[in-house]
Protein backbone atom coordinates (compact mmCIF):
# COMPACT_ATOMS: atom_id res chain seq x y z
CA UNK A 1 0.00 0.00 0.00
CA UNK A 2 1.68 3.45 -0.96
CA UNK A 3 1.48 6.24 2.19
CA UNK A 4 -1.40 8.55 1.84
CA UNK A 5 -1.11 12.11 2.57
CA UNK A 6 -4.49 13.28 4.23
CA UNK A 7 -4.97 17.31 4.63
CA UNK A 8 -7.60 17.98 7.56
CA UNK A 9 -10.23 20.92 7.44
CA UNK A 10 -11.28 22.23 10.50
CA UNK A 11 -14.75 23.79 10.53
CA UNK A 12 -16.28 26.31 12.80
CA UNK A 13 -19.59 27.44 11.49
CA UNK A 14 -19.10 28.68 7.54
CA UNK A 15 -14.90 28.27 7.75
CA UNK A 16 -12.05 26.85 7.62
CA UNK A 17 -10.12 27.44 11.13
CA UNK A 18 -6.60 26.82 12.43
CA UNK A 19 -5.48 27.42 16.18
CA UNK A 20 -2.80 26.18 17.70
CA UNK A 21 -3.25 23.11 20.73
CA UNK A 22 -6.93 23.18 19.57
CA UNK A 23 -6.88 26.78 21.25
CA UNK A 24 -6.90 30.30 19.48
CA UNK A 25 -9.25 29.21 16.34
CA UNK A 26 -8.34 31.67 12.90
CA UNK A 27 -10.25 32.18 10.01
CA UNK A 28 -8.63 30.94 6.81
CA UNK A 29 -10.92 30.71 4.61
CA UNK A 30 -14.18 28.62 2.67
CA UNK A 31 -13.79 25.33 2.89
CA UNK A 32 -14.50 24.45 -0.54
CA UNK A 33 -11.71 26.45 -1.99
CA UNK A 34 -9.34 24.62 0.43
CA UNK A 35 -11.00 21.25 -0.56
CA UNK A 36 -10.75 22.02 -4.60
CA UNK A 37 -6.86 22.87 -4.41
CA UNK A 38 -6.28 20.37 -2.34
CA UNK A 39 -8.05 17.86 -4.72
CA UNK A 40 -6.24 19.09 -7.65
CA UNK A 41 -2.75 19.38 -6.41
CA UNK A 42 -2.84 15.67 -5.65
CA UNK A 43 -3.93 15.20 -1.83
CA UNK A 44 -5.20 11.02 -1.46
CA UNK A 45 -8.17 11.99 1.45
CA UNK A 46 -9.49 14.80 3.47
CA UNK A 47 -10.98 14.76 6.54
CA UNK A 48 -13.36 17.24 7.74
CA UNK A 49 -13.57 18.14 11.05
CA UNK A 50 -16.64 19.92 12.99
CA UNK A 51 -14.23 21.36 15.29
CA UNK A 52 -17.31 22.81 17.52
CA UNK A 53 -19.76 19.39 16.85
CA UNK A 54 -19.59 18.21 20.55
CA UNK A 55 -19.77 21.35 22.12
CA UNK A 56 -23.08 22.07 20.68
CA UNK A 57 -24.08 18.81 20.02
CA UNK A 58 -24.78 18.18 16.37
CA UNK A 59 -22.55 17.58 13.18
CA UNK A 60 -23.26 20.69 10.96
CA UNK A 61 -21.15 19.54 7.85
CA UNK A 62 -24.04 17.67 5.76
CA UNK A 63 -23.86 19.92 3.23
CA UNK A 64 -20.06 20.97 2.87
CA UNK A 65 -19.86 16.71 2.52
CA UNK A 66 -22.41 16.72 -0.39
CA UNK A 67 -20.87 19.48 -2.39
CA UNK A 68 -17.68 17.80 -2.24
CA UNK A 69 -18.93 14.39 -3.07
CA UNK A 70 -20.19 16.01 -6.38
CA UNK A 71 -17.03 17.63 -7.16
CA UNK A 72 -14.20 15.59 -5.81
CA UNK A 73 -13.96 11.69 -5.78
CA UNK A 74 -11.22 10.77 -3.42
CA UNK A 75 -11.92 8.88 0.29
CA UNK A 76 -14.06 11.95 2.83
CA UNK A 77 -13.63 11.14 6.71
CA UNK A 78 -15.63 13.04 8.74
CA UNK A 79 -15.74 13.57 12.24
CA UNK A 80 -17.05 15.67 14.94
CA UNK A 81 -20.36 15.56 17.04
CA UNK A 82 -21.39 11.79 16.06
CA UNK A 83 -23.20 10.34 19.37
CA UNK A 84 -25.46 7.53 17.61
CA UNK A 85 -25.69 4.90 14.42
CA UNK A 86 -27.72 7.92 12.73
CA UNK A 87 -25.74 10.13 12.62
CA UNK A 88 -23.20 8.17 10.83
CA UNK A 89 -26.36 7.29 8.13
CA UNK A 90 -26.44 10.78 7.57
CA UNK A 91 -22.87 11.48 7.19
CA UNK A 92 -22.58 8.64 4.77
CA UNK A 93 -25.35 8.92 2.88
CA UNK A 94 -24.45 12.87 1.99
CA UNK A 95 -21.25 11.63 0.67
CA UNK A 96 -18.46 10.42 3.07
CA UNK A 97 -16.60 7.08 3.31
CA UNK A 98 -15.15 7.10 7.19
CA UNK A 99 -16.47 8.52 10.08
CA UNK A 100 -14.12 9.10 12.50
CA UNK A 101 -14.97 8.71 16.37
CA UNK A 102 -13.97 10.11 19.58
CA UNK A 103 -15.94 11.25 22.44
CA UNK A 104 -18.92 8.89 21.48
CA UNK A 105 -16.14 6.36 21.49
CA UNK A 106 -14.70 6.40 24.86
CA UNK A 107 -18.28 7.76 26.67
CA UNK A 108 -19.86 4.95 24.57
CA UNK A 109 -18.19 1.99 23.58
CA UNK A 110 -21.13 -0.29 22.52
CA UNK A 111 -21.17 2.24 19.47
CA UNK A 112 -18.28 1.72 18.38
CA UNK A 113 -19.32 -2.35 18.18
CA UNK A 114 -23.07 -1.23 16.92
CA UNK A 115 -21.26 0.92 14.17
CA UNK A 116 -18.62 -1.92 12.81
CA UNK A 117 -21.36 -4.46 12.92
CA UNK A 118 -23.45 -2.57 10.73
CA UNK A 119 -21.47 -0.21 8.34
CA UNK A 120 -18.28 -2.25 8.54
CA UNK A 121 -14.89 -1.86 9.87
CA UNK A 122 -13.17 0.12 7.29
CA UNK A 123 -16.13 2.98 7.28
CA UNK A 124 -15.36 3.65 11.07
CA UNK A 125 -11.98 5.57 12.43
CA UNK A 126 -11.01 5.99 15.58
CA UNK A 127 -10.17 9.46 16.49
CA UNK A 128 -7.50 9.53 19.41
CA UNK A 129 -6.85 13.42 20.79
CA UNK A 130 -4.02 13.16 22.98
CA UNK A 131 -1.96 15.35 25.86
CA UNK A 132 1.32 14.57 26.87
CA UNK A 133 1.37 15.50 30.70
CA UNK A 134 4.10 16.72 32.60
CA UNK A 135 5.48 13.55 33.90
CA UNK A 136 6.13 12.14 30.56
CA UNK A 137 2.91 10.01 30.75
CA UNK A 138 -0.43 10.36 28.34
CA UNK A 139 -3.86 10.76 28.46
CA UNK A 140 -6.66 10.96 26.16
CA UNK A 141 -8.88 13.96 26.15
CA UNK A 142 -12.45 14.63 24.41
CA UNK A 143 -14.66 17.30 23.18
CA UNK A 144 -12.31 18.37 21.11
CA UNK A 145 -9.57 18.93 23.65
CA UNK A 146 -11.73 20.67 26.08
CA UNK A 147 -12.02 17.78 28.67
CA UNK A 148 -9.80 14.70 29.76
CA UNK A 149 -9.84 11.67 30.39
CA UNK A 150 -7.44 8.51 32.44
CA UNK A 151 -7.13 6.64 29.50
CA UNK A 152 -4.11 6.10 28.10
CA UNK A 153 -3.97 6.47 24.28
CA UNK A 154 -1.83 3.09 23.76
CA UNK A 155 -4.13 0.97 25.69
CA UNK A 156 -7.19 2.80 23.83
CA UNK A 157 -5.73 2.29 20.69
CA UNK A 158 -5.11 -1.61 21.44
CA UNK A 159 -9.06 -2.02 23.06
CA UNK A 160 -10.43 0.15 19.98
CA UNK A 161 -8.62 -2.73 17.55
CA UNK A 162 -10.14 -5.30 19.27
CA UNK A 163 -13.77 -3.80 19.08
CA UNK A 164 -13.34 -3.57 15.23
CA UNK A 165 -12.23 -0.21 14.20
CA UNK A 166 -10.71 0.43 10.71
CA UNK A 167 -8.34 2.67 10.89
CA UNK A 168 -6.47 5.08 14.06
CA UNK A 169 -6.27 8.68 13.34
CA UNK A 170 -3.81 9.73 16.57
CA UNK A 171 -3.77 13.64 17.16
CA UNK A 172 -1.26 14.82 19.94
CA UNK A 173 -2.82 17.98 20.88
CA UNK A 174 0.63 19.21 22.70
CA UNK A 175 2.39 19.04 18.86
CA UNK A 176 -1.22 20.22 16.78
CA UNK A 177 -0.62 23.66 14.96
CA UNK A 178 3.05 24.21 16.33
CA UNK A 179 4.40 23.12 13.33
CA UNK A 180 7.30 21.25 15.64
CA UNK A 181 6.86 17.87 14.50
CA UNK A 182 5.34 14.95 15.55
CA UNK A 183 5.25 12.92 18.83
CA UNK A 184 7.38 10.38 17.39
CA UNK A 185 7.32 7.98 20.34
CA UNK A 186 3.70 7.87 20.72
CA UNK A 187 2.86 7.16 17.03
CA UNK A 188 5.87 4.65 17.28
CA UNK A 189 4.09 2.99 20.52
CA UNK A 190 0.68 2.65 18.66
CA UNK A 191 2.07 1.70 15.43
CA UNK A 192 3.47 -1.35 17.36
CA UNK A 193 1.13 -2.35 19.41
CA UNK A 194 -2.13 -2.36 16.69
CA UNK A 195 -2.05 -4.18 13.12
CA UNK A 196 -4.55 -1.46 11.65
CA UNK A 197 -3.49 1.07 9.87
CA UNK A 198 -2.60 4.19 11.97
CA UNK A 199 -2.55 8.10 10.96
CA UNK A 200 -0.23 10.58 12.25
CA UNK A 201 -1.29 13.88 12.57
CA UNK A 202 -0.80 17.39 15.01
CA UNK A 203 2.81 18.82 14.64
CA UNK A 204 3.77 18.40 10.67
CA UNK A 205 5.95 21.27 9.99
CA UNK A 206 9.36 20.10 7.44
CA UNK A 207 9.93 18.15 4.47
CA UNK A 208 11.69 16.12 7.29
CA UNK A 209 9.62 15.68 10.15
CA UNK A 210 6.57 13.83 7.68
CA UNK A 211 9.47 12.02 5.31
CA UNK A 212 10.77 10.60 9.17
CA UNK A 213 7.77 9.80 10.46
CA UNK A 214 6.89 7.00 7.58
CA UNK A 215 10.39 5.83 7.87
CA UNK A 216 11.49 5.16 11.15
CA UNK A 217 7.57 4.56 12.46
CA UNK A 218 6.01 2.55 9.40
CA UNK A 219 2.37 4.80 9.91
CA UNK A 220 0.11 4.31 6.90
CA UNK A 221 -0.79 7.83 6.41
CA UNK A 222 0.14 11.53 7.77
CA UNK A 223 -2.96 14.20 8.50
CA UNK A 224 -1.87 17.62 7.83
CA UNK A 225 -3.09 21.12 7.98
CA UNK A 226 -0.91 24.13 8.53
CA UNK A 227 1.81 23.89 6.21
CA UNK A 228 -0.75 23.07 3.53
CA UNK A 229 -2.81 26.08 4.81
CA UNK A 230 -0.40 28.22 4.78
CA UNK A 231 1.03 27.63 1.88
CA UNK A 232 -2.07 28.14 0.07
CA UNK A 233 -3.15 31.44 1.47
CA UNK A 234 0.04 32.72 1.31
CA UNK A 235 -0.52 32.54 -2.73
CA UNK A 236 -4.04 33.25 -2.43
CA UNK A 237 -4.25 36.06 0.32
CA UNK A 238 -5.02 39.07 -1.37
CA UNK A 239 -8.07 37.41 -2.23
CA UNK A 240 -8.84 35.35 0.41
CA UNK A 241 -8.54 38.25 3.31
CA UNK A 242 -11.16 40.20 0.73
CA UNK A 243 -13.52 37.78 0.72
CA UNK A 244 -16.67 38.69 3.09
CA UNK A 245 -16.84 36.55 6.67
CA UNK A 246 -19.92 36.24 8.28
CA UNK A 247 -18.34 35.03 11.87
CA UNK A 248 -15.16 34.69 13.49
CA UNK A 249 -11.94 35.87 13.91
CA UNK A 250 -9.84 37.21 10.37
CA UNK A 251 -7.31 39.41 11.88
CA UNK A 252 -4.98 36.32 11.60
CA UNK A 253 -5.47 36.60 7.65
CA UNK A 254 -3.87 39.80 7.08
CA UNK A 255 -0.84 38.59 9.17
CA UNK A 256 2.11 36.09 8.47
CA UNK A 257 1.06 33.56 11.00
CA UNK A 258 3.42 34.77 13.89
CA UNK A 259 3.37 31.79 15.92
CA UNK A 260 3.62 28.90 13.14
CA UNK A 261 7.20 28.11 13.06
CA UNK A 262 6.92 25.30 10.60
CA UNK A 263 7.82 25.41 6.51
CA UNK A 264 4.47 25.86 4.37
CA UNK A 265 4.43 23.49 1.04
CA UNK A 266 2.19 22.19 -1.45
CA UNK A 267 0.62 18.99 -1.89
CA UNK A 268 3.02 18.11 -5.28
CA UNK A 269 6.05 19.06 -3.72
CA UNK A 270 6.10 17.28 -0.63
CA UNK A 271 5.28 13.97 -2.55
CA UNK A 272 7.83 14.49 -4.71
CA UNK A 273 10.36 14.96 -1.77
CA UNK A 274 8.97 11.99 -0.21
CA UNK A 275 9.59 9.84 -3.40
CA UNK A 276 13.04 10.82 -3.58
CA UNK A 277 13.35 9.92 -0.15
CA UNK A 278 12.46 6.20 -0.69
CA UNK A 279 8.95 6.46 0.74
CA UNK A 280 6.05 5.35 -1.66
CA UNK A 281 3.61 7.66 -2.36
CA UNK A 282 1.00 8.30 -5.10
CA UNK A 283 2.48 10.92 -6.95
CA UNK A 284 0.36 13.47 -8.81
Amino acid sequence: MKKRIISKLEIKGPNLVKGINLEGLRVLGKPSFFAKSYYQDGIDELFYMDVVASLYGRNSLLNFIKLTAKNIFIPLTVGGGIKTLKDIRAILRSGADKVAINSEAIKNKNLIKEAVQMFGSSTIVLQILAQKKLNGKYCCFIENGRQSTDIDPVDWAIEAEKMGVGEIIINAIHKDGTGSGFDDFLVKEIVKKTNIPVIASGGAGSYSNIKNIFTETKVDAVCISSMFHYDLVKKEKKNLSSQKFSEGNIEFLKKNFPNYKGESCSIRNLKNFLSKNSVDCRLV
